[in-house]
């Protein structure tokens, strides 16, 4: 077993209950599975038209397959902590080729929460 095989896991189980709620345009519900800090930086109506726009422009997710997960102690402009990044190759409605990276944090009360999203 891969020393953070478990967190990678948990993580990966996590993000996947959320990207429903994205992959359905539902910023609201996608909310109380974003991590502590994303909600200190980011309002609900900011996210919800960050969403929008990039799925306005892509499209929703028809297909994903993960494609790595990585876990780390510290990533660039976040405190030392515990996360987990994972790669996904995404077939979005208007690229073929797309991808998405989904930045989760271990929270204090020990569950994964996402604290960055990114399609391209």
């Amino acid at each position: 077993m891969a020393e953070h095989e478990a967190e990678e896991a948990a993580a990966a189980e996590a993000a996947a209950r959320w990207l429903e709620h994205i992959d359905r345009g539902d910023a609201e519900g996608s909310w109380p599975g974003t991590s502590a800090a994303f909600q200190r930086a980011v309002t609900p109506e900011l996210w919800r038209s960050s969403l929008e726009r990039a799925q306005a422009g892509l499209g929703r997710a028809l297909e994903r397959t993960l494609e790595s997960a990585t876990y780390a102690t510290e990533l660039p402009g976040a405190p030392d902590g515990e996360y987990v990044v994972l790669q996904y190759a995404t077939r979005l409605e208007h690229k073929a080729k797309g991808g998405e990276t989904v930045a989760l944090s271990r929270e204090s009360d020990g569950s994964w929460k996402v604290g960055g999203y990114f399609v391209r």
